[in-house]
């Protein structure tokens, strides 16, 4: 049995856009998972440094929408607080937005939005990070804002369409724009929920769906290697021992 290593909480935005592939690997790691919906949480009440792992997932809020989102900054505050105690912190989408604004980049609209079942290029720094594990395997994109790259961090992705996929900062942030956390279940309720928009980028729902019987196994292999060699970083760093490969991410996905 795993040793407890605590809590996570994971700030949510939509309904929609859960934890999916990254629960299982969370609770397979000892880690005890509080959700909260950000926009329905005064987040400004929390205690930024209880947490052992903050996780913040996506949304269709852009970063820069405050005055429309006024709990975003909230969120961007407890984020700062994490930063300077350096306590751990994984985003996701919008969640990687959210912690470039947190480290005084600027966040925007890009020139086009990038869907679909998609590669990311890890860099050479990616290439020795969790990231790698995305190496080569499609994952889910659906977004239209990005970043510039925060000072301080390494790039560790990028894609055709965005130069920043993925970046860290020491081994306690990680931040992707991709989508590891998708099942079957969310992709599908993507597809219901936003699929009309599909045309305008030249996919379609059977396509993503074709798309996802093929990639979508892979997919969640790589996002249980990747968060769990991301955890099993997180226990070196406060136990000062080095990580081992043979512990990297043994979660069952097909669970």
């Amino acid at each position: 049995m795993t040793a407890a290593r605590g809590t996570a909480l994971v700030l949510r935005h939509d309904s929609a856009i859960g934890l999916g592939n990254l629960g299982p690997t969370l609770e397979a790691h000892g880690y005890e998972i509080v959700t909260v919906d950000a926009p329905s949480t005064d987040v400004s009440a929390l205690d930024a440094l209880a947490p052992d792992l903050v996780v913040v997932l996506g949304g269709d809020e852009g970063a820069y929408e405050i005055d429309l989102y006024p709990y975003l900054a909230d969120e961007i505050a407890l984020l700062r607080t994490r930063i300077d105690a350096e306590a751990p912190i994984f985003g996701v989408c919008l969640g990687a937005q959210l912690l470039a604004s947190s480290l005084g980049a600027e966040v925007f609209k890009g020139p086009r939005k990038e869907v679909g079942w998609l590669t990311v290029e890890p860099t050479e720094a990616g290439a020795n990070s969790p990231v790698r594990h995305f190496a080569g395997v499609p994952t889910v994109q659906w977004h239209g804002d990005t970043f510039e790259l925060p000072e301080g961090v390494e790039r560790l992705a990028s894609s055709g369409a965005y130069e920043n996929q993925a970046f860290a900062k020491g081994e306690w942030l990680l931040a992707v724009q991709f989508h590891p956390e998708v099942t079957d279940e969310i992709h599908e309720e993507w597809l219901q929920e936003w699929g009309d928009e599909l045309p305008e980028y030249g996919l379609s729902r059977e396509q993503l769906r074709e798309e996802r019987a093929s990639f979508g196994p892979l997919a969640q292999e790589a996002s249980a290697r990747l968060l769990g060699e991301y955890l099993e970083g997180l226990a070196a760093r406060s136990t000062g021992r080095p990580v081992n490969d043979d512990e990297v991410a043994r979660t069952d996905v097909s669970a």
